[in-house]
């Protein structure tokens, strides 16, 4: 636990005491978001991405501490473990390091070295080894037989025993891994025949990077285009700088036998250091690139998600199309379906007259307040249409991104709350909650799908997942969860809950009304004290008796509260409308062993204002209204836009032609940035020009300088 402890406190950079309080609080089933926000004196105020640090090192050396008592095991069953080499096995921390000590005495296949052995040939590779014989051929007739029929034949099974050795020791395999951290190089080349079907890899046709510090996004595509069969990669680096070095280490005198361990040398690092190695440093590269990709991923769906929700309006939503007509729903406040038709105001019908018709009469009949347009096919067209009618109500138009819609309306969970209607209708509520509030309806679809983030599919799954199922919690749990209109897929994302509980709350509150406080939770089948505890802060009832079920004050804290509104001499509700009230309360007066002041200032920040919804205000972007396709464009024109992905390379940006246009990390900024989150962040606007437009490849490049 303490060797555990001292790692992480050293990586993460935080103290002994707090790395041990949250492993134990990580250890005993609370969540991140729990201990984040309500255990900030046991860790020392530790923010999400800490905890969350520290919990993915706490499992990775418990694995690594379990792999430690496996190879213990092994080698003690062969008789092989004394006090020195369990001291270095116990006293290793770096899984290569560790493997390397475990190397020579892995159990092995049918090696060269394990077939010479069995010939009784390991005598004679000690002889060679020692380095002191200028006669190797009269001492190795001594070992041939109707199986090693000749001396070179004892000499050169003996070789395949040194070159073994050699590979096995730590000191060569440090050697080459130097050599590789200095010079290796990884290069890719077009397979001849592919040229055309890999033209989108004409980047890497012939490309060659230095393979330690290789970008991620450069990495992924290699790979992904190795794997496609259009490009060969290779690795280089300084073979004889590396052979020499592992000399230096083996090679002690000028006999015969020191030319054969030389010869041993060469082979041993060619066919088995080498190859070893080279491995070794591919998947390090990949794992870098994989852990670069995915947390450039999980900063886009963080801020996707955070998008600032347009709040309580009634929604005319449109998913707009050409010949199969725009779908149209009207939504009330909560996102509840009302209506839904069809109208074809563009191409190839232009029947505008029927359809500003309808659309003014479903604004008028369902009071419609705001409507939110997809930004996908025919967006455009059916914009200007849009503010081409004279609405009697102040309607504002708001653009929305489809991206992951389509995939949300064709899955269970939408077919589930709307089994009688088709997937079109069901893609445009989709775009019509999301104006309501991004995250309770982003939260439905695979957070891959949403279409933010760079190779995706490429990278480690599971680390994928993970990240990003942390940065979903993160966000629904920063926000908070009205358990009386939150979906069952919101509510799977609040701490503690999971999809079974969160299923048994929706079924409860179907069954028995809307919730009125949050002891009430405590009714819901299998809801647990722990569950309650892990989830309660997190829940909202509006309408609850007690002020405090709407706000993230804990229900442990509650008595507390309770306390300072009576020193007060008013009630809870009082201390929270009243600004006067709160500043007779002296915090410090109510110190205690279990609460300090972090908390303590936290109760006082909800007391001002419960509830508080962390997400920006909502803004709207305006695009050139004299562009609608590609085809509009040339060099030199300045526009607005919305940053709709973040990549390592660059960012792409939403001008309003059905197509992003790249702004390549060069072109973001007078100064030097190393990633272009340094500079904008998911739904940013900002101003671009055009610096060049290929409409035969549909590509726009964009700058943000000198705007």
């Amino acid at each position: 636990m303490n060797s555990i402890a001292n790692i992480i406190a050293s990586t993460v950079g935080i103290s002994e005491k707090s790395a041990i309080a949250t492993i134990k609080l990580l250890d005993e089933g609370a969540t991140i978001p729990f201990i984040s926000r309500y255990r900030k004196e046991a860790t020392g105020g530790l923010d999400e991405v800490k905890i969350q640090s520290i919990a993915e090192q706490n499992e990775a050396l418990k694995e690594l501490v379990k792999r430690k008592e496996y190879i213990k095991k092994t080698i003690s069953d062969a008789g092989n473990l004394n006090d020195e080499l369990t001291s270095k096995i116990d006293n290793c921390w770096n899984i290569n390091e560790l493997e390397d000590i475990y190397l020579p005495f892995k159990p092995k296949r049918r090696t060269r070295a394990e077939v010479a052995r069995a010939l009784g040939l390991e005598p004679l590779a000690k002889i060679i080894m020692a380095q002191h014989s200028d006669n190797i051929q009269a001492r190795a007739r001594n070992f041939t037989s109707a199986d090693v029929p000749d001396c070179d034949s004892a000499i050169k099974g003996a070789c395949d025993i040194i070159a073994e050795w050699i590979s096995e020791d730590r000191r060569a395999r440090n050697a080459v891994r130097a050599s590789f951290k200095a010079s290796a190089h990884i290069s890719s080349h077009v397979i001849k025949g592919k040229e055309i079907e890999g033209e989108k890899y004409q980047n890497y046709f012939d490309c060659t990077d230095f393979l330690p510090r290789i970008a991620s996004h450069r990495m992924l595509a290699m790979l992904r285009g190795q794997k496609e069969g259009i490009l060969k990669l290779t690795v280089t680096t300084d073979n004889q700088r590396a052979i020499d070095n592992i000399k230096r280490i083996f090679v002690r005198n000028s006999t015969e036998a020191s030319s054969l361990v030389a010869d041993a040398v060469e082979d041993s690092y060619k066919r088995l250091i080498r190859p070893s190695i080279e491995t070794e440093f591919l998947a390090a590269a990949k794992d870098k690139s994989d852990d670069e990709a995915v947390d450039t991923f999980a900063q886009n769906v963080r801020q996707l998600l955070f998008a600032p929700p347009l709040g309580k309006k009634r929604i005319l939503a449109i998913d707009p199309g050409f010949r199969t007509g725009c779908k149209v729903v009207c939504l009330d406040q909560q996102g509840n379906l009302l209506h839904d038709c069809v109208i074809y105001p563009t191409p190839p019908r232009n029947d505008t007259d029927k359809a500003a018709n309808t659309l003014a009469m479903l604004a008028n009949r369902y009071k419609i307040d705001a409507i939110a347009l997809g930004n996908g096919t025919a967006s455009r067209e059916t914009e200007t249409f849009l503010r081409s009618i004279n609405f009697e109500r102040d309607i504002k138009i708001y653009v929305v991104s489809e991206n992951g819609a389509s995939v949300y309306s064709a899955s269970q969970v939408a077919r589930d709350e709307f089994p009688d209607k088709d997937v079109t209708v069901r893609g445009a509520v989709s775009i019509g909650r999301r104006l309501l509030d991004p995250l309770a309806e982003l939260v439905k679809i695979d957070p891959k799908s949403i279409g933010v983030g760079q190779y995706q599919h490429d990278v480690d799954q599971t680390k994928l997942k993970n990240a990003l199922s942390f940065v979903v919690e993160s966000c629904v749990n920063s926000v908070g969860v009205n358990v009386n209109t939150a979906s069952q897929q919101l509510l799977s994302y609040v701490s503690g809950l999971g999809p079974a509980l969160a299923k048994n709350i929706i079924t409860y509150r179907t069954e028995n009304g809307d919730f009125t406080s949050r002891s009430e939770l405590m009714k819901v089948p299998r809801m647990g004290e722990k569950a309650f505890k892990m989830s309660a802060g997190f829940l909202r009832i509006p309408t609850s008796s007690n002020p405090l079920d709407n706000s993230a004050v804990h229900p442990e804290r509650y008595e507390l509260v309770a306390q300072m509104a009576d020193d007060c001499q008013c009630s809870i509700a009082q201390l929270i409308t009243d600004s006067n009230a709160r500043a007779k309360i002296d915090i410090n007066k109510y110190i205690s062993n279990d609460v300090g002041l972090p908390t303590l200032n936290d109760i006082m920040s909800e007391l001002e204002k419960p509830g508080r919804d962390p997400r920006e205000d909502f803004s709207q972007i305006k695009f050139d209204e004299t562009i609608h396709s590609i085809e509009d464009l040339h060099p030199g024109m300045a526009l607005n836009g919305i940053v709709n992905n973040i990549t390592q390379f660059g960012i792409f940006v939403d001008i309003g032609v059905h197509i992003s246009g790249l702004v390549h990390i060069s072109e973001m900024s007078d100064r030097y940035i190393s990633h272009p989150s340094q500079i904008v962040k998911i739904n940013d606007h900002v101003t671009v020009k055009v610096l060049d437009v290929d409409t035969s490849r549909n590509r726009i490049s964009l700058t943000m300088k000198g705007i």
